[in-house]
C-alpha cells in the first residue's frame, strides 16, 4: 500500500516536472531568434481562419448585393449597444430611453415598406439593395429624438436613406409637440428620391447645389448639423466653418467622416466644445464600417 502511494506520487511528480520543463522550454525558445519560426504555424492558422471568414463574407456580398458605394448593413449586437451608450452620454439621456429610440426606427414598418418599394422602381434600382439596413443611421435617429432640434441640416443626401431616418425622428417629435424640419443639401440633381414621398417629405427641404453656398444661404438657426457630403478634409473643414455663424445656442455638430479625419475633433477644441467618436461594426459585411463624430 505504502509503495503504491509512493509510485503514484512519483508519477505525478514526474508529470509536473515534464510540464514545467515544457513551459521552460517554450520560454527559452521565446528568448531566441527561433521564436518566430516556432510560432509561425500557430500564427499562420490564426491568419488563415480570419482571412477565410473575410473571403466568405466578401464572396457572398459580391453575389447577392447590388451596391457599389455608400454600403448598407446591420450592426452587430455589441456595436448597437455601444451606440446606445454613445448617444446616452453625448445627449445626456438615460440609455434605456436611447434603446427605445433605436427600437422605434428599427420597427418603423411604414418607412421600411416605403424604402423597399421606392428602391424597387427607382432609376438606380440596379445599383441599390431593396433590403433596408440603417447601420449607424439609427444613431442619428436617436440623437434627433433625444435633442428635439427645430432645424436639422444634412449635407450629402445621396438616395435619401439618412434623410428619411432624420425625417422619421422629426415626425415622431412633432407628435410629442416638438416639430422640426431637415434641410438636406446635395449637388446631384437626382439625389434624395427616397425622401420625396409623404409623410417624410412634409418635413424635408431638399436643396440642390454646392453645400458651402447653400449653408451660407440658410435663413434660420441650425440646431443639428450633419456633415456627410464631400469627405475630403478641406471640404469638411470648410463646411464646419461655414455653418458656425448659423448655429443656434447649444447646437450639436455631427460628422460621418470621423473614421477618416480628425476635422471635427479639431474644430471642437478650437470652439470650446466637447467631442466624442463612435465606430460602428457591421454584421456580416466585408466593409469595416464608418462612425459618428459629435461635438457639443
Amino acid at each position: 500500500m505504502h509503495e503504491n502511494i509512493q509510485r503514484a506520487m512519483g508519477h505525478r511528480e514526474r508529470g509536473r516536472t515534464f510540464r514545467v520543463d515544457g513551459t521552460n522550454f517554450r520560454r527559452a525558445i521565446a528568448r531566441t531568434r527561433l521564436a518566430p519560426v516556432a510560432a509561425f504555424p500557430k500564427r499562420l492558422m490564426r491568419v488563415a481562419r480570419y482571412d477565410a471568414r473575410v473571403i466568405s463574407v466578401s464572396a457572398k456580398w459580391l453575389l447577392t448585393s447590388r451596391e457599389h458605394h455608400n454600403f448598407t448593413y446591420d450592426l452587430t449586437k455589441l456595436s448597437r449597444e455601444h451606440l446606445a451608450w454613445f448617444v446616452s452620454v453625448t445627449c445626456d439621456v438615460p440609455v434605456k430611453q436611447v434603446r427605445t429610440y433605436l427600437t422605434e426606427i428599427e420597427r418603423d414598418e411604414p418607412l421600411r415598406q416605403h424604402i423597399e418599394q421606392a428602391t424597387a422602381v427607382s432609376d438606380r434600382r440596379g445599383l441599390a439593395d431593396r433590403q433596408v439596413r440603417y447601420a449607424r443611421r439609427i444613431g442619428w435617429y436617436a440623437i434627433v429624438r433625444a435633442t428635439r432640434p427645430a432645424h436639422v441640416v444634412e449635407t450629402g443626401t445621396d438616395k435619401g436613406l439618412g434623410t428619411c431616418v432624420l425625417a422619421s425622428a422629426l415626425l415622431r417629435n412633432a407628435v410629442d409637440g416638438e416639430p422640426g424640419r431637415v434641410t438636406s443639401l446635395d449637388i446631384n440633381p437626382e439625389a434624395g428620391y427616397l425622401a420625396k414621398a409623404e409623410p417624410w417629405a412634409s418635413v424635408v427641404d431638399l436643396v440642390i447645389g454646392d453645400s458651402l453656398a447653400s449653408i451660407k444661404a440658410l435663413d434660420r438657426p441650425v440646431d443639428l448639423f450633419l456633415h456627410d457630403s464631400n469627405h475630403h478634409t478641406g471640404h469638411e473643414r470648410r463646411e464646419f466653418q461655414a455653418v458656425a455663424p448659423k448655429l443656434a445656442p447649444g447646437a450639436r455638430l455631427l460628422t460621418d467622416n470621423v473614421t477618416v479625419t480628425n476635422v471635427l475633433a479639431e474644430h471642437a477644441e478650437k470652439t470650446g466644445r466637447r467631442f466624442l467618436a463612435y465606430r460602428e461594426t457591421p454584421a456580416q459585411h466585408w466593409y469595416p464600417g464608418d462612425g459618428i463624430g459629435i461635438a457639443w
